[in-house]
């Protein structure tokens, strides 16, 4: 198997966690966004509970855009996650951020535009002695993607955040604006390599989200032209949930320069993320078999798919999916949900890749039948909630209840939560892995009253509550929560 060396490192056998936006933890500390050092204690906890996974969406820098999947950098860490009260010599003041703490939903522009302003305050402070230490020249000196980021960023704050095809040819930043950036990146990563340092001593495995696409306006795109087919965007085809089929605006790879090139811009991502986790996730698996490309100028419905040839898909996906094994010591995942060809999973089980298997969409599978090879979960931040599926879709909790041998009921009572969870984590899948609140709803004081507030995104949808959802408790309060703790230990227990 390819991933033998790599399933060595975490053990081939049950393991068990959570999955969370960081953005969504509120903390006594925090500046109304959930921050990297936000999850010391929560790693703490993890262990505390029995959990040896802690899964996170997407950290990237995306700019203003709350969607963690639409980056604007393939490497590079949003600065919006600083966790500002621990950098060296900072004022303890953090007035202006009181109304963004107190929020409900997340207010991502306006936490990001104050940080920013503090940390202009803080880099006039402190780089000229920092920028001379053998950690920030190291870090400046290791990381190869740095200066094009921090060009492409600091270009894009000089002409107002337009996009890089309206900017002047070759344009030359302010050397102060690409230190400026290069200073964030270097807090960025100091403070996630203090998370992975904690999490390696309490043996916890943290898994980062790799986005599959990248944001046609980015450093990436903007620095590499050749390796992405700009005339094309992705999408996906129609069908029963979408009639018209989807444009997500997203530029192609162009996987014959990627391959001429040995995947030298993939190793160079790989190599970033080895770094900071134990465990990737790759977004849209089937994206490295076959994508739907919707040319220039057309409708969702007249695009195709490439390779246009079927008989190609499995071969690419095989090629580039031992690439990055091969070449990143770290235990990929696989999200594989949607249409996907058949042929798709038995190369996944053959690589030792792990796919995604949803509670409520195996139908009555038994729970000792499922594919080992396979992370099972109640629920994505693309879905709806147990709590709220139940109530929007009585024929299928009703279904689920026949399958379960329960009388059914039209509100999903916490024992049944409880019970729902518990079989999430006792199926013959490897990892089991849930959305924290999921454990959350069985104490109405940490759920929000409208169930419709638990949604963290409705895909398809441009509303302006996506990627927005905060926790309606504070961090201390869910890790010094008892009955918590002991409800997950129980759920736990064979």
């Amino acid at each position: 198997m390819r991933t033998d060396a790599h399933w060595k490192k975490i053990g081939m056998g049950p393991h068990h966690g959570i999955c969370l936006p960081l953005f969504s933890l509120r903390t006594k500390k925090n500046c109304g966004i959930g921050e990297f050092l936000d999850l010391i204690p929560l790693i703490e906890w993890c262990k505390n509970v029995g959990f040896d996974c802690l899964q996170l969406l997407p950290l990237n820098d995306t700019g203003h855009d709350t969607s963690p999947y639409n980056p604007l950098s393939s490497c590079a860490l949003d600065p919006v996650y600083l966790s500002l009260w621990d950098l060296p010599g900072a004022a303890a003041a953090f007035e202006p951020f009181q109304s963004c703490r107190n929020s409900t939903r997340l207010c991502r522009r306006e936490v990001k535009t104050l940080k920013l302003e503090w940390l202009r305050a803080y880099f006039e402070t402190v780089f000229s002695s920092l920028s001379q230490t053998a950690s920030y020249r190291d870090f400046i000196a290791s990381t190869p993607w740095l200066l094009e980021y921090s060009h492409f960023i600091a270009n894009k704050s000089a002409f107002q955040d337009k996009h890089w095809k309206d900017w002047p040819a070759n344009p030359q930043p302010d050397r102060e604006e690409i230190d400026f950036h290069n200073f964030l990146q270097y807090l960025c990563f100091s403070q996630l390599e203090k998370v992975r340092a904690k999490a390696n001593s309490h043996s916890l495995f943290l898994i980062g989200d790799t986005p599959y696409l990248l944001s046609p306006d980015s450093a990436d795109v903007w620095a590499h032209r050749s390796l992405f087919q700009l005339d094309f965007s992705a999408g996906a085809p129609p069908d029963q949930y979408n009639v018209l089929g989807q444009d997500w605006g997203f530029p192609l790879f162009d996987w014959d320069a990627m391959r001429s090139d040995h995947y030298a811009w993939w190793k160079r991502r790989l190599s970033t993320i080895a770094k900071l986790y134990h465990i990737y996730r790759i977004d849209h698996v089937v994206g490295f078999f076959r994508i739907w490309a919707i040319a220039k100028g057309c409708l969702p419905s007249e695009g195709s798919f490439i390779p246009a040839d079927p008989a190609k898909w499995i071969q690419q996906g095989r090629e580039i999916l031992e690439m990055m094994i091969d070449f990143c010591p770290l235990l990929p995942l696989a999200e594989d949900l949607g249409t996907i060809p058949l042929a798709v999973y038995p190369v996944l089980k053959e690589l030792g890749i792990c796919g995604t298997r949803v509670l409520r969409w195996q139908g009555f599978t038994p729970y000792d039948l499922y594919e080992p090879f396979s992370m099972t979960t109640v629920s994505t931040p693309d879905m709806e909630p147990l709590p709220l599926w139940w109530q929007k879709f009585p024929d299928e909790a009703l279904a689920f209840c026949a399958f379960k041998k329960w009388e059914y009921a039209p509100v999903l009572t916490p024992e049944r939560q409880v019970q729902i969870l518990r079989d999430a984590h006792h199926t013959s899948s490897y990892l089991h892995i849930n959305l924290l609140q999921e454990y959350l709803f069985s104490f109405p004081e940490f759920g929000w009253a409208n169930l419709e507030d638990e949604r963290i995104n409705v895909p398809g949808t441009l509303l302006p509550t996506n990627w927005t959802y905060r926790f309606r408790p504070y961090l201390e309060e869910i890790v010094n929560h008892k009955p918590l703790a002991s409800m997950i230990r129980t759920i736990l227990l064979k």
